[in-house]
């Protein structure tokens, strides 16, 4: 296989499984709080990614351990919050949704940190589909109220995402993608999440419930398949293509996560639906003969 076919591989197979995440977030809510998934989708992951680390702890360049760090905190810490503080308010497709405008967040990312080239057709793309995200935070859910913070949280996720992805391509390209994502885990994370699971009370409180097993198979499956397996299959996407190419999985993810939440019962208004609509209309019109230089 080469690598242009890998790559349109990569990207199917990153759509369904980080498609599926949202409704898994959504499930695992039902049996713990969002700080104890977040903390648990990290935990786990780190856990089954300790033997590869560890085999492989003197291979990582230690200058650039700074930017291994941000780049693991920015995509692989906080946005494990965000995402389950969000849903506890709005639905899972609409996470979905509003995690399609990461390659939006490449692009300023890119432009104001990494000097990459922005043209005027990204801009006007931009443009169009943040209103269809503001669309999004005034059409409300069910009740009909704003729901203006959940919304910013899953925008300042999905901002950090990029934050992450142009990290990597600009400084961690070259570094396999199963060291990295081992050591983002295991040597970085780890820890952090153990204290997290710890505040928030999670081991005093466990009882070994039915529930709460339940609660950890969904917990399990969305931190092997939509945090280890998918970023270290993320990382080989970014290793062999660009960081905007690599973000249009989240193009295609809303597919997946609007046909999960339809089968478990959830409704898109009609302005939601305007709203999806809009934002991916403009992620089309900036993608559409778009040359970044430096992203190439």
């Amino acid at each position: 296989m080469n690598r242009e076919q890998e790559k349109w591989l990569l990207l199917v197979i990153l759509t369904v499984i980080w498609g599926s995440s949202f409704i898994l977030i959504k499930k695992s809510l039902e049996h713990y709080g969002p700080f104890q998934v977040g903390a648990l989708r990290v935990l786990i992951a780190g856990i089954l990614l300790a033997p590869v680390a560890l085999l492989n702890m003197t291979k990582f360049p230690k200058k650039r351990w700074k930017w291994l760090v941000l780049a693991a905190v920015s995509g692989n810490f906080i946005p494990m919050f965000l995402f389950p503080l969000a849903e506890t308010e709005v639905s899972s497709s609409i996470a979905g949704i509003i995690n399609s405008m990461m390659p939006i967040f490449v692009i300023i990312i890119g432009a104001l940190f990494w000097k990459f080239q922005t043209t005027k057709r990204q801009v006007i793309g931009v443009a169009i589909s943040f209103s269809g995200a503001c669309l999004l935070m005034v059409s409300g859910q069910e009740g009909g109220s704003m729901k203006i913070v959940p919304i910013l949280w899953l925008l300042l996720a999905t901002l950090l995402y990029a934050v992450s992805t142009t990290t990597v391509k600009s400084k961690l390209s070259d570094i396999p993608a199963k060291i990295m994502s081992s050591f983002v885990f295991f040597f970085i994370l780890a820890v952090p999440s153990l204290i997290t699971l710890a505040f928030t009370g999670f081991f005093q409180n466990f009882e070994g419930t039915e529930g709460e097993f339940i609660g950890l198979g969904y917990v399990s499956l969305l931190s092997i398949f939509g945090t280890g397996l998918a970023m270290m299959l993320n990382y080989r996407l970014l290793n062999i293509s660009t960081p905007l190419f690599a973000s249009t999985v989240t193009l295609l993810m809303p597919i997946v996560a609007v046909i999960w939440g339809v089968l478990d019962g959830e409704t898109l208004t009609l302005i939601q639906f305007a709203g999806g609509i809009i934002i991916i209309m403009g992620l089309i019109f900036l993608r559409s003969r778009t040359k970044i230089k430096k992203l190439l």
